[in-house]
């Protein structure tokens, strides 16, 4: 089997087929495509499919014509049906995998993924799990899964293994294709082979390691040493407020050593796709062994609770100015989780609103790159320009996403009061009426 996979790769005759077309999915099937593999992408929301097979972009780090030349070509497709795994020989699954209301991993979408791969399951077929979960779930979970609905046996009539994804929206830099790559598999000739396939088509170093449970640990672990350092940060930052030190001007003299020290920034809180989640993957897989991940948990409760500290910060603020925070007008500047994207997945500036109106304040937000935003099943609607006289209006402006298109300068002069989360009015030169966090 190991042969005539490697053959079907070089010769490019392996048929790729890509579950979830999100951040994660749709630039992994465009690149799939691009180096020669016929594609098809799997995805439950119709317009994803629709707008695809019409070869209409709806993620940033796509290039627009690329994915219209390869629709054009023939070298990529999207369907609802999941019939199509019987003409693959490659999935990948890019599926959320969320938190519930428990704070617990929500792996449903990973189980019903691999549920309804195993009734069309082929020999001769790879699948890679790329979808952030907690060490074990490839092999605990999937490979059961897979080998009870297809009657196929991993290692000798299929191939098995897990690839974390590395996604940054925005990074200008790194993209899919250049990104390192790790593979974690069922075997040394499962290994072989899915890092074969991904040398083939990404030009970042692909590195292998011994199986499925140390690739899930190794994302665990990116995600959750940002989480931990963020962590203390925020609360260095909340110490340094209380002593009258500015923790930016800290964190900035602190970098200048060349040597053991990587700069992490205060916020108003987690946001993303990844960073806020994972480590409550961990910290549930780690009760299994009655292990209690302190570190990592206090972390997690420092960063849960920086919108309501930012919020406590602009109610001082306020009643500095004679106003209430009950029937104050606020005007959040930025919705999406980091600058200058329009992902506003577990944002961070979204709960600073929610904590502002649990207080009375009637808030308002402008987001030059998030029109609206959708919680809990509503539509929230931002505002469609800045001006002046929008800004003059409110009685305290919050910062809650640097983004780089946004007139700082112009709000510096007519806000009332600003309150900056994230340091974007770092540049100007009058900032009387600014307070950092």
């Amino acid at each position: 089997m190991k042969e005539i996979m490697l053959k079907k790769i070089r010769d490019k005759s392996m048929r790729v087929g890509v579950v979830g077309l999100g951040y994660v999915g749709l630039p992994l099937a465009v690149e799939k495509a691009k180096a020669g593999f016929r594609t098809i992408g799997f995805d439950v929301q119709k317009e994803k499919i629709e707008m695809v097979n019409q070869g209409h972009n709806y993620i940033g780090d796509v290039v627009d014509h690329d994915l219209a030349d390869l629709v054009k070509a023939g070298m990529l497709s999207a369907t609802t049906d999941f019939s199509f795994v019987k003409d693959v020989d490659f999935i990948a699954i890019c599926v959320p995998t969320p938190l519930d209301k428990h704070q617990e991993p929500d792996i449903s979408y990973v189980k019903s993924s691999a549920e309804a791969i195993a009734k069309y399951l082929s020999k001769e077929t790879m699948v890679v799990l790329e979808s952030t979960t907690y060490p074990g779930t490839t092999e605990e979970l999937v490979k059961p899964i897979l080998e009870k609905g297809s009657g196929l046996k991993c290692g000798e009539d299929f191939y098995l293994g897990f690839s974390p994804e590395r996604v940054d929206p925005g990074n200008l830099i790194y993209k899919t294709k250049n990104t390192p790559k790790v593979v974690g598999a069922v075997g040394r000739d499962a290994a072989e082979v899915i890092s074969a396939m991904y040398s083939e088509v990404l030009e970042g170093e692909i590195y292998t390691v011994s199986s499925p449970a140390v690739a899930e640990m190794e994302k665990i672990l990116e995600n959750t040493y940002r989480n931990i350092n963020i962590g203390l940060v925020n609360e260095l930052g909340r110490l340094c407020h209380e002593m009258g030190i500015s923790i930016w001007e800290v964190i900035d003299a602190a970098k200048t050593k060349p040597y053991g020290f990587q700069a992490f920034y205060p916020g108003p809180g987690l946001g993303g796709h990844c960073i806020p989640l994972d480590p409550y993957y961990l910290t549930w897989k780690a009760r299994e062994f009655g292990f209690h991940t302190t570190l990592i948990e206090n972390s997690m409760v420092i960063n849960d609770g920086q919108p309501a500290y930012c919020v406590e910060r602009a109610i001082h603020i306020l009643n500095r100015h004679k106003k209430a925070i009950n029937g104050a007008k606020v005007l959040v500047l930025g919705v999406a989780y980091k600058q200058d994207i329009d992902d506003y997945r577990e944002s961070p500036a979204i709960h600073v609103i929610d904590e502002l109106c649990k207080v009375g304040a009637h808030v308002e937000y402008y987001d030059p790159w998030i029109a609206e935003y959708f919680e809990n099943g509503h539509r929230v609607k931002g505002l469609t320009e800045l001006t002046p006289e929008i800004v003059s209006s409110y009685d305290l402006v919050m910062i809650t996403a640097a983004h780089t298109n946004v007139d700082y300068e112009m709000v510096q002069q007519n806000a009332k009061a600003i309150f900056d989360t994230k340091n974007a009015t770092k540049n100007l030169k009058n900032r009387q009426n600014i307070e950092i966090l």
